[in-house]
């Protein structure tokens, strides 16, 4: 029982909580779940629906995230069929598992660094002058992607297909938890998770706690704000899990 009595606070949204959450308990730990992300639907699917009709016509489909499939594999199947000269790619093996729920099984992903900019680096993504590429995504995602690839030529068209919300806005039942003595590190796995956990304005004690995250660039925003980041580097829940049993080891 690794984590024994260690209340670790899972940040993600309801529905993808629940493996890590099991892990955490599995491992003898309290999993806190304390959503800062809700993926909902759009409330108008009227330009999602005129963009994907036109996906024959493109090169590429970039999904950036497991949500973007869901939301928009799940939305474009019901209007019409799987495009047959499409290729895809995603953002990493885990988006990538989950548009082969959906029949696509040649996907394109980096390899070692999951986002935006390992697959901009990948060899296929920097021959893309005249090509045609649609980037799956949630309204008002980053930028990065689709203004590169429009620098090396790409004509570039966003499908977006959900929203990204916080349901969470009292942070005060993790102050209890903490004062208690019953919680002991927070997982954050999205930049926008952090960012809306620093606007709760939770006070002076969350700086004494370690925050886990999976990617160096939510590291860095972690430590910019003056919190105790931990990076793990890693999207597998396993790996994540060992992370925080490593530096629960370290602790006793």
């Amino acid at each position: 029982m690794s984590l024994a009595n260690l209340g670790i606070v899972v940040t993600r949204p309801w529905q993808q909580a629940e493996t890590l959450a099991s892990l955490i308990k599995r491992a003898g730990g309290h999993p806190i779940l304390f959503p800062l992300l809700e993926i909902v639907g759009l409330e108008d699917y009227s330009a999602f629906d005129q963009t994907v009709a036109d996906l024959d016509g493109y090169d590429w489909a970039i999904f950036i995230s497991s949500n973007a499939v869901q939301q928009g594999m799940t939305r474009m199947l019901a209007t019409r069929s799987l495009p047959q000269n499409v290729r895809f790619a995603a953002i990493g093996p885990t988006t990538a598992a989950e548009l082969a729920k959906y029949g696509v099984s040649e996907v394109l992903t980096p390899q070692n660094r999951f986002d935006s900019a390992s697959l901009l680096a990948l060899p296929e993504m920097q021959v893309v002058a005249g090509k045609r590429v649609m980037i799956f995504r949630g309204v008002g995602g980053r930028e990065v992607l689709a203004n590169t690839l429009k620098e090396r030529g790409a004509e570039v068209r966003l499908a977006e297909c959900y929203r990204r919300i916080n349901p969470s806005q009292d942070v005060s039942p993790l102050k209890e938890l903490w004062q208690g003595g019953r919680l002991h590190a927070i997982v954050i796995t999205s930049s926008e998770a952090l960012r809306n956990l620093i606007a709760l304005n939770a006070g002076a004690w969350l700086y004494t706690v370690p925050v886990f995250v999976n990617h160096p660039r939510i590291a860095e925003a972690a430590i910019a704000e003056c919190l105790q980041a931990v990076l793990t580097n890693t999207s597998n829940d396993e790996e994540l899990l060992l992370a925080i049993e490593q530096w629960a080891l370290a602790q006793r």
